[in-house]
């Protein structure tokens, strides 16, 4: 028996609604995760974040674990309390983090050691650590398996090895996890860009027992066709009654595509990274808010949207703010991308119900592609 009840509501094709019910609220899927990676969505308090729509944030274990430690947050309450958001909170075991960032890293059976990005301070992450981390320190809803993330491009003997520790890994987060009715344990399908490695993945992670299911090792520079290609068996892999999560995606129209693949929870910086950097995600595509051609221009992002950020500020003073170099600006661009993410999502759960998702996804290339 998983977790956290798990219920479909409507589907067309692949592409599913539904929520995931846990006791710090219901998730609606398909969903959008903003990503508070050290205990904060970048540039925004928790109010706006909630005002947007999302039901759920994810959190870093790598960066907490460094900053300002695991135990640090335990003592203050837990990461709930320490970031004053009281719904559903998922926390990423570190893995991606340990390889990306760390510098030197050493991958062996037991774990992975590694040097601090922060000071060169040695640490070890083994699956068994992972899990106090995130599920008795931190306190997450949600909390992923340790796995290796094998950088693309991988030959398929390397993709292998990584899927096989990944599995290996998967079975000692779950024997260090245990049963628990308050939180859930993820397990991460890895492979590659091989249907067989990907098979097998699932084939085991299933057999271990998850109360959900992530597609790993995809949005590592493959590009959109390549992830397309995978999602369009990788989803079907994993069991039907479960949540299904891709890890660090995306853009608003790889969004769309995984979700019309199956796919129904999602996590990405681009929102705040690119409202920070003065891209702004609309309808019609994206926007660079600096380009001289809003320097008179009175409307909007979106005169549509709830969000403030996004229907009440002009291109005009958004772009004065940049050039300006107010933080004012990245604040509130920041702002409106993870309103318009949750809108996506939001459009979607829609378009399935009311069987129109088809023609969703139609209109949504054309015209955000177009733009």
């Amino acid at each position: 028996m998983a977790a956290f009840p798990f219920e479909i509501s409507a589907t067309e094709g692949k592409a599913r609604t539904g929520v995931l019910k846990t006791p710090r609220g219901e998730i609606r899927t398909p969903a959008f995760m903003p990503v508070g990676t050290a205990a904060t969505v970048k540039a925004l308090m928790v109010d706006q974040v909630k005002d947007t729509g999302a039901d759920i944030i994810l959190g870093n274990t790598y960066h907490l674990m460094l900053r300002p430690t695991a135990e640090r947050v335990k003592r203050l309450g837990g990461l709930h309390k320490f970031m004053r958001w009281d719904k559903p909170i998922l926390t990423d075991s570190g893995g991606f983090q340990v390889m990306s960032l760390s510098g030197i890293s050493k991958v062996t059976e037991e774990a992975v050691t590694f040097s601090s990005h922060i000071d060169g301070s040695k640490h070890v992450l083994s699956p068994e650590r992972s899990m106090e981390i995130q599920a008795d320190l931190l306190g997450s809803d949600i909390v992923m398996q340790l796995d290796e993330c094998v950088a693309w491009p991988a030959e398929e003997a390397r993709a292998r090895q990584g899927m096989e520790l990944s599995a290996r890994w998967g079975k000692r987060s779950r024997a260090a996890f245990g049963t628990r009715d308050t939180q859930a344990l993820f397990g991460i399908q890895q492979g590659s860009t091989f249907e067989n490695l990907r098979r097998e993945s699932s084939e085991r992670l299933a057999e271990i027992g998850f109360d959900g299911y992530a597609i790993g090792g995809l949005a590592v520079g493959e590009g959109h066709e390549a992830m397309c290609e995978v999602l369009d068996y990788a989803p079907g892999l994993l069991p039907a009654d479960r949540p299904r999560y891709l890890m660090g995606v995306g853009k608003p129209i790889d969004l769309v595509e995984a979700v019309y693949r199956g796919v129904d929870m999602f996590d990405c910086v681009l929102p705040t990274r690119s409202g920070r950097h003065g891209q702004a995600w609309t309808w019609d595509g994206a926007i660079n808010i600096k380009n001289a051609k809003y320097a008179e221009d009175d409307t909007p992002l979106d005169p549509t949207s709830n969000c403030p950020a996004s229907r009440d500020y002009s291109k005009a003073y958004l772009r004065h703010l940049f050039k300006a170099e107010e933080i004012l600006g990245q604040v509130l661009l920041s702002w409106h991308n993870i309103a318009f993410f949750q809108a996506l999502t939001a459009a979607m759960r829609a378009a399935i119900s009311e069987g129109r998702f088809e023609q969703f996804r139609r209109d949504f290339r054309a015209r955000h592609q177009g733009g």
